[in-house]
């Protein structure tokens, strides 16, 4: 099954995104991911040794409008604020996540779906002036992404504890949710702005499943219903069953081929059915 709005034969007609593609496809960056974790390790060893505060590196709209433009591209760099082995996995995620994605969409969309998510962070940062925002969340989208087209991945948490990555991708969707439901606004806008990308690009194939669900769950209902109507007990000779006189009490004979069930009347005046005889269905 292909995902997501960037499939070519959608509906018949060309998408957006491969139109786009055509014109502006060499253009793209490949290997983006390495690049982004190669910014991310030298910021934290500057960090590191003192070189470089990271209060430098914030995006905030109030300094970007104060002539520090560098910091639209600065804040992609801004690396985990954790000690050195935590670090080292968050960037082994983001580098095995982002390039199945690279690999599954090609360069082209991958580095579209990266900047639909930066562009939404510095609109957020531009609604919310005196507030920086970090690339916390955009990291936040490529895993979705990925646990999206990659649900039974077996993630191995600190390279112990296995875990089937959709479960991981189920508590960050409640985190975000708490955050909309209970978060402040400048969280809020974030989270939305987080997860624009994974809309856009998946926002039809989660409809698609939604009604293919329902309609998997309405045919079991009615599959159950059908088996509910249908009577568990039936005499052989008379032909009655449990539904249609439910006092009636029904036994089955042990010298009989097959399940044979007779009711009160017939279980001790039936002539027996021989093995060659076909089963009662």
């Amino acid at each position: 099954m292909d995902y997501g709005w960037w499939r070519k034969d959608d509906y018949g007609s060309m998408k957006l995104l491969d139109k786009l593609e055509k014109k502006l496809g060499r253009f793209a960056l490949p290997n983006v991911t390495i690049y982004l974790i190669a910014g991310q390790t030298l910021f934290y060893v500057l960090f590191l040794a003192g070189k470089l505060d990271r209060s430098q590196t914030w995006l905030s709209a109030d300094l970007l409008l104060a002539g520090e433009w560098w910091r639209i591209f600065t804040f992609l760099f801004d690396p985990p604020l954790s000690n050195p082995l935590f670090a080292f996995f968050a960037w082994y995620l983001f580098y095995l996540m982002g390039s199945a994605l690279e690999e599954q969409w090609g360069a082209f969309r991958y580095n579209v779906f990266l900047l639909i998510g930066c562009l939404m962070t510095v609109a957020v940062s531009f609604l919310t002036p005196a507030f920086p925002v970090s690339n916390a969340y955009i990291g936040g989208s490529v895993f979705l992404a990925f646990a999206f087209l990659y649900p039974d991945f077996i993630l191995q948490i600190f390279f112990v504890l296995p875990v089937r990555i959709k479960w991981l991708a189920m508590v960050t969707w409640l985190y975000y949710g708490y955050l909309v439901l209970f978060g402040g606004w400048y969280n809020r806008l974030l989270v939305l702005a987080s997860v624009s990308n994974f809309l856009l690009f998946f926002g039809r194939d989660i409809a698609w499943l939604a009604k293919s669900g329902k309609r998997q769950m309405a045919r079991q209902a009615r599959q159950v219903s059908r088996r509910e109507d249908e009577p568990f007990h039936r005499c052989t000779v008379c032909g009655i069953t449990d539904k249609s006189h439910p006092r009636m009490d029904f036994r089955y004979c042990p010298q009989c081929a097959g399940q044979r069930g007779y009711c009160q009347e017939h279980i001790f005046s039936h002539e027996h059915i021989p093995s060659s005889a076909p089963p009662r269905v």
